[in-house]
């Protein structure tokens, strides 16, 4: 009865606010998000009143497929990136991505300095708000970019080729997290190399399966002509690369995005590619993406956020500026316009699901004690300001673009 009631809830709201967010030109993850928080903040307004209600922020079985969430998001965001785009990527895209991955990791760095007292997770807890707020999420943009058929432009092409690369960072900072949780203190550098071995031992496994055997099963499930094997198959590698980036001290997300990034059509077949990612999209935006991002909303201490708006600001600011600067500089110098190399920093400042994904591996592992639920609250908040403004922001200097015939 609880967890229907509670499915019911999540999936009706997340419904309802990701059509709002269309309708104002913002990606769905926004309005899913806010559902999650307009519903904390409804929990803490009447839920003493329906315990039923209450009982919505605090399941574990909701938890647990909320955490479902996040296998399927990245196993769809490894579908969606292909190995020849990451080849073509220019040196321009390199650097842009760099740049706008370092600024804003180390100015999180140094906000975490500033505002966690000392412990044996200060380290961990610092570099988790730099990683944050580190991240580029690029639905939105490519939105943005696609309907003002900018697309094809070499800046549009560039942010694309860059959030790629920022990705594949996240990824790696993710690995640095998950060492720093474990361990709490700064590796040395034996521990550095032997985590750059553990990675590296990663992608020596992953890549040549991917490349070259998986092909060959897919191949023979083929002749079978049935949309549920190929599917089984896909989840079979996705959480076998998982359980080996476990094993190897890794995170299992880079399992998931791993076997997502070798499923494409010169491997599988269009057949297969086309139908299974239909069935992946649905169930990761139609279901479980929406729970995942209702749940991280229900994360949010509306009393702690209302408390820290200094914090907020600065983040947002840290976030913002991180960005237009790491990103639009590398631009400038590589031979981009100025309102190209805005385009390409606000482009890279979008926010989504990834950050969202660290901010859930973090609380599960217990990063946070509840006396610092308002950082948490802060980042999230953060997510959204950043992705509200980006919007606004990159419609203008696009508009402007086009207009000037420019690109």
């Amino acid at each position: 009865m609880e967890i229907i009631f509670g499915l019911l809830v999540l999936l009706a709201a997340t419904r309802v606010f990701a059509e709002g967010a269309v309708r104002f030109h913002l990606p769905p993850s926004v309005g899913e998000l806010l559902a999650g928080v307009c519903l904390a903040g409804l929990i803490l307004a009447v839920g003493e009143r329906f315990p039923i209600l209450e009982k919505v922020g605090d399941s574990t079985e909701l938890s647990l497929i909320a955490e479902a969430g996040i296998f399927f998001l990245v196993l769809q965001a490894g579908i969606d990136m292909k190995p020849k785009d990451i080849a073509r990527a220019s040196r321009s895209s390199f650097f842009v991505a760099l740049g706008g991955a370092l600024l804003p990791l180390f100015g999180g760095i140094g906000i975490g300095f500033l505002i966690f007292p000392e412990s044996d997770l200060k380290l961990a807890q610092c570099f988790f708000v730099g990683v944050v707020l580190s991240i580029t999420s690029i639905p939105a943009t490519v939105k943005v970019l696609e309907e003002q058929g900018l697309m094809n432009t070499r800046f549009g092409q560039t942010i694309v080729a860059a959030a790629i690369f920022d990705d594949i960072f996240g990824l790696f900072l993710l690995a640095v997290l998950t060492t720093l949780i474990k361990s709490g203190s700064v590796p040395g550098l034996t521990e550095i190399l032997w985590m750059a071995g553990q990675v590296a031992l990663f992608f020596a496994i992953t890549v040549p399966l991917g490349a070259h055997v998986y092909p060959h099963v897919s191949a023979r499930l083929q002749s079978l002509q049935l949309a549920s094997v190929e599917f089984s198959t896909v989840m079979v590698v996705a959480l076998a690369y998982g359980l080996l980036a476990e094993l190897l001290g890794l995170h299992w997300v880079m399992g998931a995005f791993m076997a997502g990034i070798f499923f494409e059509p010169e491997r599988v077949g269009s057949r297969a590619y086309n139908e299974i990612r239909l069935v992946i999209v649905g169930i990761t935006g139609g279901v479980l993406g929406p729970l995942f991002f209702a749940s991280i909303g229900l994360e949010v201490e509306i009393g702690a956020l209302a408390a820290v708006p200094v914090l907020v600001a600065v983040l947002f600011a840290v976030a913002l500026a991180g960005k237009l600067a790491g990103s639009g500089l590398p631009a400038l110098m590589e031979g981009f316009r100025p309102r190209e190399a805005a385009i390409i920093g606000t482009g890279m400042s979008a926010r989504g699901a990834v950050e969202l994904v660290v901010i859930s591996i973090a609380l599960k592992a217990g990063l946070f004690a509840d006396t610092e639920t308002s950082v948490v609250s802060a980042l999230i908040a953060t997510t959204l300001l950043a992705t509200l403004t980006t919007s606004v922001l990159l419609r203008f200097l696009v508009s402007g673009q086009s207009t000037d015939g420019s690109g």
